[in-house]
């Protein structure tokens, strides 16, 4: 009998939930999935990015979120906790995140920076080549059975204008010189060093980059400040047929503005690697544009990159549930 009422005061414990929803995480071989695995969590996997209900349906139940660019709201949060305990971001921007709020909760968020830097240069040059080169056009004409050719041109002695010049913004400069382009940036943050070392000339105005550059690349934040920066408002200031990358985040760029610039002539051409709406509808103007080039946020998609920020979320993960310091967390006076 003394057994059997200890047996009924034993309550089962129940099992440390997480929810992934970063497709590239999911979707690329390697070790982060062995380092989840061995944690002995249960793993809800969904396909982001999530929209806001979508999110909403999968938390009030979880312990630990390893999430890519998911619509993480006040109310997501709201109902996430006081369950959460650790949201680990996949990658390092957060503009879908609700900081504030996170901050308001005391749930750490976390995020992995330095480890997509080199990819997300490379895929840069992806774009602005493959736009110079003309491309899609010339690969779609011999696919097509036809031997159609147009006239590109060269990178060398090109002015290109990096509009951020962080970890990927360093990157590009490195990249262009190697092209022999003329490298100017803008940023608040300054690193004399880097731009000394790299023959890169530091401007002081946004008006002096779009005025300047062949080119301009942009490696900045989402912010207040930064949403629509390039819209019908700065064209004017650039040079005629000027190409603008973007492998920040589509907002940065006012699309309906672009789209008219695009079939005026004003920019000669868009390559980028986001948009203001992730997936994108079928009818979305930037995707039939002949001179803009989209690909689907897979700049930082690489067999590389992918192990070193899943391997970082994950390590972020276990660090954070376990009370321990993470790699990085994120700083909500700068992140905000």
């Amino acid at each position: 009998r003394q057994a059997d009422a200890c047996a009924k005061r034993i309550v089962p414990v129940a099992m440390t939930k997480i929810l992934l929803t970063t497709t590239s995480f999911q979707d690329t071989p390697g070790e982060h999935h062995k380092l989840l695995a061995d944690t002995g969590w249960e793993v809800i996997r969904a396909r982001g990015p999530l929209n806001e209900a979508d999110t909403l349906a999968l938390v009030g139940d979880i312990d630990g979120y390893i999430c890519g660019d998911d619509m993480i709201t006040r109310q997501v949060l709201e109902k996430a906790r006081p369950k959460l305990k650790v949201l680990s971001k996949y990658g390092i921007g957060v503009d879908k995140i609700d900081v504030k709020t996170c901050t308001e909760f005391g749930l750490p968020l976390l995020f992995t920076p330095g480890v997509n830097h080199t990819t997300v240069a490379e895929h840069t040059f992806l774009l602005l080549l493959a736009l110079e080169k003309n491309f899609l056009f010339h690969t779609d004409s011999t696919r097509a059975g036809g031997w159609k050719r147009k006239t590109g041109h060269e990178l060398l002695e090109k002015t290109i204008g990096i509009i951020g010049l962080g970890r990927i913004g360093k990157e590009v400069a490195i990249r262009a010189r190697a092209f022999g382009m003329k490298a100017i940036g803008y940023d608040v943050y300054w690193d004399e060093k880097f731009a000394a070392a790299h023959d890169v000339k530091r401007v002081a105005t946004l008006d002096e980059i779009y005025a300047a550059s062949d080119y301009i690349s942009l490696h900045t934040n989402l912010t207040p400040e930064t949403r629509d920066m390039i819209s019908a408002k700065s064209f004017p200031k650039m040079k005629k047929g000027v190409l603008i990358l973007n492998c920040a985040r589509g907002e940065i760029v006012h699309t309906a503005d672009i789209v008219e610039a695009l079939k005026s002539g004003q920019v000669g051409g868009y390559g980028t690697d986001v948009l203001d709406e992730e997936p994108p509808k079928p009818d979305h103007p930037l995707l039939k544009l002949p001179n803009a080039i989209v690909t689907p946020h897979i700049g930082s998609r690489t067999a590389e990159s992918v192990q070193r920020q899943a391997v970082a979320a994950v390590t972020n993960l276990i660090r954070a549930m376990h009370g321990e310091k993470p790699l990085a967390q994120v700083n909500p006076e700068v992140a905000v």
